[in-house]
């Protein structure tokens, strides 16, 4: 499922480094206890240099993740060995530590997949800690459990380094003032794991709408995928809004593969070939729809997978079922108001009732200021009025539109509608 979304911009040494970093983290922060989560990031670091040296000269092992993990593993006898007091460590190692022969197995525990998929989980429900912004929840989770450096979370969520270095460092001296990571059956577990489910969403997000750098950040949606299988693993989180988030995570997931065109620019949905869609994913994402309706809950994942549901079902733009979808937005934005939605609405009624209609709408948006930076508002505005055959106007929205692009593709895509724009202007 996710080998199919890791096409990472990175050299190969960087790309394992990467995907193995959380699972090497978390592993170590069992041995040595949360307290001490900068001294299990430093054996992990050292583990890094050692195979970057070896691997220059030897070549790449055959199995680089168990490569690293020995090599973590190693590192980590050796710290114990050297500090065996139990109070440098988690106080429950205390009887452990204490003679030679209980350190071995209780190191191979600690490296065991299964106990590395718990820690995991527990590591990313006490990253999205309360006493943390949204922001700090997010930056804690990719540099963690994902494996992102200051460096790529600044990439991918818009913001300067040194914001997410201190977002970094509050993070970790607040876990480490905790002394423990969070314990899955405490009271608040429902109430982090909404937190949980809300990080997993912003990072697929990140991933699928682009950043500053890429128009599509693949390894993030990989990530959010991944996480995601974490909690539907574990049967108090496995919800149906669980299910709805694992829907539309898929459902998406499935478009990607036509979201940019063999030039690597933006492709527009009436453009795509949905032959190209991801079969697989879209069946994977329909069966977790049907999963999510058990019960009650209805959630904003459970209307955005049926949104996004409602468009794989079409064979082509003009076979979707526009006034269902704007129903389904109508819904959304009751449950989860905002300017995008209302955004994407405007544009699905703008399909369904003529492109008159959806400029009126568009214009109607609350909080339409909050949409000033946003490329994609006046480029909606500009293809409605291309859509009315008044090109001068859309020229300028679509040049407006141009100033706010975020990326070169998206530079590229709306360079050429003001191209077309401006010349099609030029014949009337």
């Amino acid at each position: 499922m996710r080998g199919e979304l890791e096409r990472w911009p990175l050299s190969t040494s960087a790309l394992i480094f990467r995907r193995e970093r959380g699972r090497l983290v978390v592993a170590l922060t069992r041995l040595f206890g949360v307290q001490h989560l900068a001294l299990a990031e430093d054996v992990v670091q050292d583990a890094f240099s050692r195979a970057f040296e070896v691997w220059q000269v030897q070549g790449l092992p055959e199995n680089p993740a168990a490569w690293l993990m020995a090599a973590a593993k190693n590192r980590a006898f050796d710290v114990l060995r050297r500090e065996r007091t139990a109070r440098r460590f988690a106080p429950e190692m205390g009887r452990l530590l204490e003679t030679e022969w209980a350190l071995s197995p209780l190191v191979d525990e600690a490296f065991a997949d299964h106990t590395i998929r718990d820690e995991q989980l527990r590591m990313m429900f006490s990253c999205c800690h309360a006493k943390l912004s949204e922001e700090a929840q997010l930056a804690l989770t990719l540099n963690l459990l994902c494996g992102f450096s200051a460096q790529d979370i600044a990439s991918s969520l818009i913001c300067g380094k040194a914001a997410i270095e201190k977002r970094l460092s509050r993070g970790k001296k607040l876990l480490a003032n905790a002394r423990r990571l969070f314990e899955l059956g405490d009271a608040d577990f429902e109430a982090r794991a909404s937190t949980v489910r809300h990080a997993l969403y912003l990072l697929f997000n990140q991933g699928y709408h682009g950043a500053s750098d890429a128009p599509v950040r693949r390894e993030l949606c990989a990530e959010a995928l991944r996480l995601t299988e974490l909690l539907l693993d574990y049967p108090p989180a496995a919800t149906p809004t669980t299910f709805a988030l694992a829907a539309l995570f898929h459902l998406h997931a499935a478009r990607l593969p036509t979201k940019l065109d063999a030039a690597g620019d933006l492709n527009p949905l009436a453009e795509q070939d949905r032959s190209l869609w991801d079969a697989r994913l879209a069946a994977e994402g329909l069966r977790w729809f049907e999963r999510s309706a058990d019960g009650n809950e209805l959630s904003s994942y459970h209307l955005e997978a049926a949104i996004a549901a409602a468009h794989l079902a079409a064979r082509t733009l003009k076979d979707t079922n526009w006034p269902a979808i704007v129903a389904l937005y109508d819904r959304l934005l009751l449950v989860a108001p905002s300017p995008i939605v209302a955004l994407n609405r405007a544009i699905a009624i703008g399909q369904c009732d003529g492109a008159e209609r959806g400029l009126t709408e568009l214009l109607a948006i609350e909080d339409r200021k909050r949409l000033a930076e946003y490329p994609f508002f006046p480029a909606a505005l500009g293809e409605f009025e291309r859509s009315r055959g008044n090109l001068v106007a859309a020229h300028g929205h679509f040049r407006a539109a141009l100033g706010l692009a975020r990326n070169d593709a998206e530079s590229r895509f709306l360079a050429k509608r003001v191209s077309a724009c401006a010349a099609g202007a030029g014949r009337s």
